[in-house]
């Protein structure tokens, strides 16, 4: 496999324009989850949290809230978690919630397509494929999340969802970023933009990996 990553992904200006776009058409649905957020539960409607960015910078990843407030927990979340709100399961089910990284994007803090962002206490700065991931913008869809766009489903199976998701789901995670980002064009760009909003309209047609899949993959 090639140790070099070739990142040519869209121009910069391209994704600007594109969340300028994707922030005014979505702003009527953003206004109506910001209403039913605050009529749902106490707190704010955005839900900021640290998350690590390229060449091992942190910043602030933008979301609408869909846990209750002020509650401390895994820093995983599974589909039972008893912390997300009435409003908030809607809100994930959809990947609404994502909506408002589209800022993060607008302020150069995060690509359309990237390697999801983890938060600090889940990221190894001295691991190999981390410093590789890392060398590039983090971004809101990528191939791998496309495979686990239902996740929360894999981590309510397991027994512990931490373990599971630090010994199984991410280094699953981290081979399939640095894979993409090895092979990595405009092109596939496009693509995986298409792809993800034909999983959002269709969601049946996102099939999660089985437990087995990963952990054969993963060499376990």
């Amino acid at each position: 496999m090639n140790s070099e990553i070739s990142h040519p992904g869209l121009p910069r200006a391209v994704e600007i324009g594109l969340s300028i776009i994707m922030l005014i058409v979505a702003a009527p649905i953003l206004a109506v989850a910001a209403i039913l957020i605050k009529l749902d539960s106490k707190g704010p409607i955005l839900f900021k949290q640290k998350r690590v960015g390229e060449n091992g910078k942190d910043f602030i990843l933008l979301k609408l809230r869909t846990m209750r407030a002020n509650t401390d927990g895994a820093p995983v979340t599974a589909s039972f978690d008893a912390r997300i709100t009435r409003v908030g399961r809607l809100l994930r089910r959809t990947k609404l919630d994502e909506l408002p990284e589209l800022w993060n994007i607008i302020r150069g803090e995060m690509c359309i397509v990237g390697p999801r962002p983890e938060v600090p206490e889940l990221v190894d700065l001295d691991d190999h494929l981390w410093k590789e991931i890392l060398t590039v913008n983090p971004g809101l869809t990528d191939p791998v999340t496309l495979r686990l766009r239902n996740e929360e489903q894999l981590l309510a199976e397991a027994a512990d969802e931490e373990r599971f998701y630090e010994d199984v789901l991410q280094p699953y995670k981290l081979r399939g970023y640095v894979d993409f980002l090895r092979g990595r064009t405009w092109r596939t760009d496009v693509k995986i933009i298409f792809g993800t909003i034909k999983a959002i309209v269709f969601p049946q047609t996102a099939l999660l990996p089985t437990n087995e899949e990963l952990r054969c993959q993963l060499g376990k």
